[in-house]
């Protein structure tokens, strides 16, 4: 069974040979070809042939293109802060909105005048040609919210959402714009999936109901575009208590991948109960043990979450987000080494 067969019929709620797995080796993988982390995040040849590379070297059973959440935002003009050792990020002492009134100027634009976006688009031409169809390629996009506190910042918009919203959502609602035009760029490639960052989606940062009002529409738009093309939709949010209830009535995916437990479960024991059989389940595991435990505690939870999730299929063994840039890559070689023994069916 290849890594397609194996992630189809995990997506389909059965029991294929063993888990799934993927660490979430992102900006990791620049390492593997000798670049430094702008040109992996700049260069479609450097970064496809990385994330190429973490698939041919430890066995992954698919590549999600999780770049970085900068990657809109160019489309704006953003300017953005390369760091020589972590991914890129708005530059927020000079942010395209600065004041409430700036909301008024976010307005739809052409996605192909972006150089990220562009590049974005390229890099997952060159995975699907490669994949010859054997693993999945998803491609990564950010939500409109996400995308708008991009240009503000996240600390400054939550406030504005509370002072003017209906400024806040006009902007998001322009930003939707592009980014369906993008999605649809993105599946023209013929990735498998799209998987959203509905990163606002979440307990610690606003209401079930201020996400429904602020971007739930938005969002069911976007997956409605992908469901159109008969293309997956997914999701990734790593905030804790996320409302999956939510997010799956308006967005139908195929897969969540997450960190925490969603808000309506007390652990993931219950969240496998609840939602095992509605929707693939993707994680666990917290990308900081890769750096911070030992290789007991890290083996340790790598099976704990096989022990919760794996019954009837449905479950695909991942970090809860991107493993870390700078960690070594014994323990996601690892973590695939327990997916193919301990996960097996």
């Amino acid at each position: 069974m290849n890594s397609m067969e194996r992630v189809v019929k995990t997506l389909q709620h059965q029991e294929a040979d063993r888990v799934p797995v993927y660490p979430i080796l992102s900006g990791v993988s620049r390492k593997l070809v000798g670049a430094n982390y702008k040109e992996w995040a700049n260069n479609a040849d450097i970064c496809a042939k990385a994330l190429l590379k973490t698939v041919e070297e430890f066995d992954l059973d698919c590549i999600v293109t999780l770049i970085d959440l900068s990657i809109e935002c160019d489309a704006w003009g953003q300017k953005l802060i390369y760091p020589a050792d972590e991914a890129a990020h708005p530059d927020y002492s000079d942010t395209v909105i600065k004041e409430i009134e700036d909301y008024a100027k976010i307005k739809k634009v052409d996605y192909r005048t972006s150089k990220r976006m562009m590049m974005h688009i390229e890099t997952c031409k060159k995975l699907v040609q490669a994949s010859k169809g054997e693993f999945p390629v998803v491609a990564f996009v950010f939500g409109p919210l996400g995308v708008l506190s991009m240009l503000r910042n996240q600390q400054d918009m939550y406030l504005d959402l509370y002072d003017d919203p209906e400024a806040v959502y006009t902007a998001a609602k322009e930003i939707n714009e592009t980014l369906k035009e993008y999605t649809s760029a993105l599946m023209d490639t013929g990735v498998s999936a799209i998987m959203f960052d509905t990163l606002f989606a979440s307990g610690t940062i606003m209401s079930k109901e201020m996400w429904r009002q602020m971007e739930g529409d938005l969002v069911r738009e976007l997956a409605d575009i992908v469901h159109k093309r008969n293309c997956l939709v997914m999701i990734h949010n790593c905030g804790e208590r996320i409302y999956f209830d939510a997010q799956i009535e308006t967005m139908k995916p195929a897969a969540i991948s997450f960190l925490y437990p969603p808000d309506d479960c007390k652990d993931f024991a219950e969240c496998k109960e609840k939602y095992g059989d509605k929707v693939a389940l993707i994680g666990c595991v917290p990308p900081a043990m890769a750096v911070l435990g030992t290789d007991e505690q890290w083996d340790a939870k790598c099976k704990e979450q096989i022990d919760i999730f794996k019954k009837n299929g449905g479950f695909m063994l991942a970090t809860g987000c991107e493993y870390p840039a700078n960690a070594s890559f014994d323990r996601a070689k690892k973590m695939v080494d327990i997916a193919k023994t301990y996960g097996k069916y």
